[in-house]
């Protein structure tokens, strides 16, 4: 078996439930998630090896949302702005190292 075409595959729950049940989406995922685009793009990383920012629906961890997922690691992530993800840019993606504070662990 080859390479993966990329390094890194992250998910972000995107998710917008009815009736006001709690959701990734009340705390602008999307937004999040684009914005996570454009950093990755600005670090040069999507290109084969790099990195792919995806939108998924639930990933069924709504009470500890916003939610993403970095694969091959399985690595989750809570961020709540712009500077954790750019955090998660820098250390993660580029540095192979794991945040740990922004981790969800359980």
């Amino acid at each position: 078996m080859g390479k993966p075409y990329y390094k890194h595959h992250v998910f972000f729950c995107t998710n917008q439930r009815e009736n006001g049940v709690r959701c990734c989406q009340d705390h602008n995922a999307s937004a999040i998630r684009a914005y996570a685009k454009d950093k990755v793009k600005a670090a040069g990383l999507t290109v084969p090896g790099g990195a792919r920012m995806n939108a998924a629906g639930c990933l069924n961890r709504c009470d500890k949302g916003p939610v993403m997922v970095v694969y091959p690691e399985g690595i989750w992530y809570r961020y709540s702005c712009a500077e954790d993800i750019d955090e998660i840019v820098e250390q993660h993606l580029l540095k192979g190292r794991v945040v740990k504070r922004l981790q969800l662990v359980e």
